[in-house]
């Protein structure tokens, strides 16, 4: 029997990457999941983004496990659906007990536009799905958990870049700093206002992780045009990233009962980057 035997997930951006692992890694320890993703391409966003292929594959994973798993297509800037993918999940599982606000999207761009209205609208997408998302995710989610009192788990998925600056001034930077800081600002209000509730927030922070988001045509280029930055992300134990399964196993953690008291935390998965 797993440690989230009972339980039931909701992880966004669920179709690949880090949200397919952490879907998968809950599935095996005995969690039902809502699983969302957008599965389309933002324009801003130069980095192939998930389909609906992927989505399903996720899906494939998790039955496979023979758990369960509510599917849906649906953007976490848009809180309307957001939320009507969260509610359908709810009706067929029953209850919801984890969430997961992973979805969110880097728009390294090789040719970084100059013309105001453009650099305006790639901040704005960033923004809108790296902090309004999860802001989304909570505010969909929380109602429901709160009015069941069974108490939960909730992790947001920052970054080592909302703990010290990222020192690579661009536009895509910027822009992912502001929102992962933001994030934890968000945990911050989260864990308070939850906690009466027995429903802890922390998130997790991690450095580079082996994902489409970061191994990629784009990102490969820019770091051979950019040696400099690609001195700045290195790590201090010798791993050039880490395996998505391993910030599954701290959402695991967070998520099960052997962090019950653990609330308002902001727990680094970074092979030693933040102590450089």
């Amino acid at each position: 029997m797993g440690v989230l035997e009972g339980k039931v997930a909701l992880v966004t951006g669920a179709a690949r990457g880090q949200g397919r692992s952490h879907t998968v890694r809950l599935a095996e320890e005995g969690a039902d999941v809502i699983a969302v993703d957008i599965c389309a391409q933002i324009p801003s966003v130069e980095i192939p983004m998930a389909t609906k292929e992927d989505l399903d594959e996720t899906v494939r994973l998790v039955e496979a496990l023979d758990r369960r798993i509510v599917a849906s297509v649906a953007d976490v800037r848009d809180g309307v659906a957001l939320r009507e993918a969260v509610n359908a999940g709810v009706a067929e599982l029953g209850r919801l007990d984890i969430v997961c606000a992973n979805a969110g999207v880097y728009a390294l761009t090789l040719d970084e536009p100059t013309d105001p209205v453009q650099r305006r609208q790639f901040w704005q997408d960033t923004i809108d799905v790296n902090l309004t998302g999860v802001w989304n995710t909570v505010d969909a989610a929380a109602p429901i958990m709160i009015e069941a009192g069974n108490g939960g788990a909730i992790v947001l998925t920052a970054s080592t870049a909302a703990s010290k600056s990222a020192a690579n001034r661009s536009l895509a930077m910027d822009a992912y700093t502001a929102a992962k800081h933001g994030v934890v600002g968000l945990m911050r209000n989260f864990a308070v206002d939850l906690a009466p509730h027995s429903i802890r927030v922390n998130t997790v922070h991690p450095t580079g992780v082996h994902t489409p988001m970061v191994e990629n045509a784009v990102v490969e280029r820019y770091m051979a045009e950019n040696s400099g930055f690609a001195k700045l992300v290195l790590n201090s134990l010798p791993v050039d990233a880490v395996d998505p399964v391993d910030i599954s196993n701290a959402i695991v953690y967070l998520a099960s009962d052997a962090g019950r008291y653990v609330t308002g935390v902001q727990l680094p998965v970074d092979a030693g980057f933040l102590v450089k």
